[in-house]
């Protein structure tokens, strides 16, 4: 019932349709959109509009609620099938259409108005309230990543008086671990360090430290195009990977060449998985943690995948917090580039991504931190959206008791 836009009548360039102000305009294009708008204005709109023009006896803004009522709509979007069923007058002509006494059809009109005027408060309440949730969920997530959700490791060995390992401490464990796990063909190679130049300062007893550094290998998946259905193995979409979640049964399905060895590709427990291309910037270095898997699942090639050197050094639940916030994600987003239409980030930029790396036990409080709060929060959202949809549910029962008989 909303007006989007308008444009100057000069530059459409099809046919279009005449209308004054009070005509109903209806959408012909998927009537299930239901689109139905009555203009204050005069008017040209395109011929994928067909205007119930002014008439006397009918109070436009009755016909205009009419139009939007489920039981019209249900009859409209039955009436074509297709990918873009489309109806003319014709097809709605002989709809049986409730026509009251004029007086009556305004003191309906008057009612609907008020009954819809504080649904729609209602509804402004409850989108402000999950703005604020959403708000407050990036709150939650910086104060983790700068050592403000939880009591620090320092602090607390400094309370309990006794020394403890620091990230710095802990990172050389991590290098040296890593150095002596190297099983590859080439010379090991020293991960790249962070330029911390730009960086700001940590709390006691972090340190920043890399990508390249914590993990052991990052590798891009499969590139031979999948199928929808099966047979095959399962492979993940690209759009099951969104920041801190995955999606394990958002899949199509890979079938591999007889000579083609998919082992490599299949996905283990704590995997981390980042977008290496998307459609939408947003994603793009968006990563998730694999925490279930139930047989052989693969990654196709628009996703990386890594693995920490050693979770019992590293907590990957920690590093894929932290690297979808603060300068870690600050860091994707400037060095994304658009190739074909695709927002992409090269895995040699993913590996240089600084992350905040503070002690292991800190690392898990952390963890269990943000896992409380944003559980609490979800239950919250859970709520919010079942209301959301109960309000639309009422604004049609609003709708279906003021044109029953």
């Amino acid at each position: 019932m909303k007006l989007l836009g308008t444009v100057p009548a000069g530059t459409m360039k099809s046919s279009a349709v005449h209308f004054q102000p009070g005509d109903v305009l209806y959408g012909r294009l998927r009537p299930y959109l239901n689109k139905v708008y009555r203009p204050d204005f005069e008017g040209l709109c395109s011929a994928e509009f067909i205007v119930f023009p002014k008439t006397e006896g009918v109070d436009s803004r009755y016909l205009q609620y009419f139009l939007n009522s489920s039981t019209f709509v249900s009859f409209a979007s039955h009436l074509n099938t297709g990918d873009r069923p489309r109806v003319d007058f014709d097809q709605l002509a002989p709809y049986e259409f409730p026509l009251a006494p004029l007086e009556q059809q305004k003191r309906i009109v008057v009612e609907i108005e008020k009954q819809f005027s504080r649904l729609d408060e209602a509804v402004a309440n409850l989108k402000r309230v999950k703005a604020n949730l959403k708000r407050y969920k990036a709150a939650v997530l910086k104060a983790a990543v700068e050592g403000r959700l939880v009591e620090t490791e320092a602090e607390i060995a400094r309370r309990e008086g006794r020394s403890y390992e620091t990230g710095e401490q802990l990172l050389q464990r991590i290098l040296e671990t890593r150095r002596s796990q190297w099983q590859g063909k080439r010379k090991y190679k020293e991960p790249t360090a962070p330029v911390t130049t730009d960086l700001p300062g940590l709390p006691e007893g972090w340190v920043w430290a890399t990508v390249d550094q914590l993990f052991m290998s990052l590798r891009n998946g499969l590139s031979k195009k999948p199928e929808d259905s099966g047979p095959g193995i399962p492979i993940l979409r690209i759009s099951a990977v969104r920041p801190l979640e995955l999606d394990i049964t958002d899949k199509r399905f890979y079938r591999p060449l007889p000579s083609e060895h998919v082992e490599e590709y299949e996905l283990k427990l704590r995997d981390v998985l980042f977008v290496r291309y998307n459609g939408t910037k947003d994603l793009v270095g968006a990563c998730a943690l694999v925490n279930e898997v139930s047989g052989v699942v693969l990654y196709p090639d628009k996703l990386i995948r890594g693995r920490v050197v050693c979770d019992l050094l590293i907590s990957p639940s920690y590093l894929v917090l932290a690297a979808n916030v603060g300068k870690s994600r600050e860091h994707v987003d400037v060095l994304i580039k658009t190739t074909a239409g695709q927002q992409g980030i090269a895995g040699g930029e993913i590996k240089k991504m600084p992350l905040p790396l503070p002690p292991i036990e800190e690392q898990h409080r952390i963890v269990a931190e943000v896992d409380r709060r944003l559980s609490l929060l979800r239950g919250t959202e859970a709520q919010v959206d079942a209301n959301l949809q109960r309000a639309g549910r009422f604004r049609q029962s609003i709708l279906s008791k003021a044109f029953s008989a």
